[in-house]
């Protein structure tokens, strides 16, 4: 039905990040949400974390659709409901991803989307498959012992997959990135410091205070950033507010 891949892979790379190999995340090294153990699935077990840390594009776009995208048979889901369906799975598995899919539409739950979840999907309301698949999603990662970890960073990322989701699904225009920026810091005002606090999703007043300092430093600690609470050009690439 779509062909959203590679816009949908932009949207995941902005919540991925870079390189990072926390010693209490389960998937261990990662780069730009591909694991080791999955980079080695595709091109070989000889393959080091120094090779994950030097992954090309191309290679990432192969991992991204064949792994990813192609299993949870996202080309022949809706609009909005193909990109969520596409982020669960890089994040918790393809076949977690077509539970929640098909809980949602009220397919029977094997965690394989065959044309029977297909047809359900497509007789349900993207919106309202798209909200419920997210709070499936919220629900599992709630109940995770590392929750405590990385829960606000996962908060924030099934937050902002479910409102560019829904904006596909109604067929609104996402935001498109713009290559022009403000660096803001502590103590900044303006319009980059209110589309800084909209992206981190806190109170948007304009000023650079504490609290906008506080959830800055740790969206660039969960996203392999320098957590130096400035946001310039790195930081906002992550954030999807300019273009790569």
């Amino acid at each position: 039905m779509n062909n959203n891949f590679k816009s949908s892979l932009k949207q995941v790379l902005i919540h991925e990040g870079g390189y990072v190999d926390h010693p209490r995340d389960p998937g261990g090294a990662t780069n730009k949400g591909v694991t080791l153990k999955t980079f080695r699935r595709f091109y070989g077990k000889s393959q080091t974390k120094n090779d994950l840390k030097k992954i090309t594009n191309k290679q990432l776009q192969k991992i991204y659709k064949k792994g990813y995208w192609d299993k949870c048979q996202c080309d022949e889901l809706p609009a909005g409901v193909d990109y969520v369906a596409f982020d669960q799975a890089v994040n918790s598995g393809p076949g977690r991803s077509a539970k929640w899919l098909q809980a949602a539409v009220g397919a029977s739950v094997d965690g394989a989307i065959g044309n029977k979840t297909i047809e359900k999907t497509l007789e349900q309301d993207a919106v309202t498959t798209i909200n419920q698949m997210c709070d499936e999603r919220l629900v599992f990662l709630r109940r995770l012992r590392t929750w405590n970890t990385f829960g606000r960073g996962w908060q924030r990322r099934v937050t902002g997959v479910r409102t560019h989701g829904l904006k596909l699904a109604s067929k609104k225009e996402a935001i498109i990135p713009t290559i022009d920026y403000e660096t803001v810091k502590l103590g900044s005002t303006g319009k980059w410091v209110k589309k800084l606090q909209e992206a981190l999703e806190i109170k948007v007043t304009g000023e650079f205070d504490d609290i906008t300092d506080g959830f800055l430093k740790g969206f660039q600690l969960e996203t392999g950033l320098e957590a130096d609470g400035i946001a310039g050009r790195k930081t906002y690439q992550a954030l999807g507010l300019i273009a790569s």
